[in-house]
């Protein structure tokens, strides 16, 4: 076929040769692009582009201003929080995100990292690995999760998923989101607590599962974090910016809580020296996961096949379907319909 569209794909690093090789096929010109790449250099190679696909990179008013044709936006991934929404849609460029390709998936991390927080699995593993063995001293003291209480900030489909699991091992779920009924989460085994201050002082892990916008950025501050117990644990794989991750930095090495687990950064890539969070890697009650919690083989299936769904209907002229409930994309009123 010969090509016939310009798209432009950000964050090559994470590599998608499925959706690439989709977008060659039909028809498009692929111009890949670093992590990291400067707004200039975006600019350049969106100005006669058709397509835009990213992930992390942001995707500013700027940007979408120079933009001489494009036709659409598509997050390949779910967070749409470093796209200016409002400039694309004052433009008429649709955008859209994959909301559910890995809602199981990242619930299965986030439960897979409460299990090596609490276990302290990371820390025994280094011990095994150096010594050949550990003994049972208290350093290596671990909890059990029956009878403990799981907190949930966010009690969407992810949140519901970690609920479900976390059942299956016997503890109580309770659960923070001003948009959810108490009826709705009981449904989904959770206990609602209509107060996140009241959430925060009883229970023994806190997992975040809520989406970042201006009403949770920062949502858990120094005050949240001191309202925790000693004993308890933070888990985060949403995005790093609803915690003040400055004041988890603090907490953490003065032993305001007991740990961390975190998948997401306000500043990604995460770095050994020179990062706002470097102290972290030398801290034994943290885990830091590279943002992968997300990354299966299915999911990556699941992803690749709405990507390319999206874009196809893109090109082709048609409204791009959004499957997201974010109000930020179900305000479109133009090149959209919604499921």
């Amino acid at each position: 076929m010969n090509q016939r569209f310009k798209a432009v794909r950000t964050d090559r690093e994470f590599e998608c040769p499925e959706i690439d090789a989709g977008l060659r096929a039909a028809g498009c010109e692929l111009v890949l692009l670093p992590e990291g790449v400067s707004e200039d250099d975006l600019i350049a190679a969106v100005r006669d582009a058709d397509l835009l696909l990213m992930c992390y990179t942001p995707v500013t008013a700027r940007v979408i201003a120079a933009s001489g044709k494009l036709e659409g936006i598509v997050k390949y991934g779910v967070g749409i929080d470093a796209i200016d929404i409002a400039a694309a849609m004052a433009r008429g460029i649709p955008v859209v995100n994959v909301p559910d390709y890995a809602e199981e998936t990242v619930a299965e991390g986030a439960f897979a990292l409460m299990i090596a927080l609490v276990k302290k699995l990371m820390p025994i593993g280094r011990e095994m690995a150096t010594q050949g063995w550990a003994w049972p001293t208290l350093q290596w003291l671990g909890i059990d999760l029956a009878g403990r209480t799981l907190g949930l900030i966010g009690t969407g489909k992810i949140g519901r998923s970690m609920a479900r699991m976390a059942a299956g091992f016997r503890m109580r779920v309770i659960g923070y989101d001003p948009y959810v009924s108490a009826e709705d989460m009981r449904a989904g085994g959770i206990e609602k607590i209509a107060d996140l201050r009241d959430l925060l002082r009883v229970s023994d892990i806190v997992s975040i599962h809520a989406v970042l916008n201006a009403e949770t950025r920062h949502l858990i501050g120094g005050l949240e974090l001191s309202l925790m117990r000693p004993s308890a644990f933070l888990i985060n794989v949403s995005r790093g910016a609803i915690v003040d991750e400055a004041a988890l930095v603090v907490a953490l090495r003065e032993k305001a809580i007991a740990g961390a687990a975190l998948d997401v950064y306000s500043r990604e890539p995460l770095a050994r020296a020179g990062h706002p969070m470097s102290a972290l890697y030398a801290m034994e009650n943290v885990i830091l996961f590279p943002h992968l919690t997300f990354y299966t083989g299915e999911a990556m299936a699941r992803l690749t096949a709405d990507t390319l769904a999206r874009c196809r209907e893109i090109l082709e002229g048609r409204p791009v379907l959004v499957k997201s409930q974010d109000p930020r994309l179900r305000a479109q009123t133009r090149g959209a319909v919604f499921q």
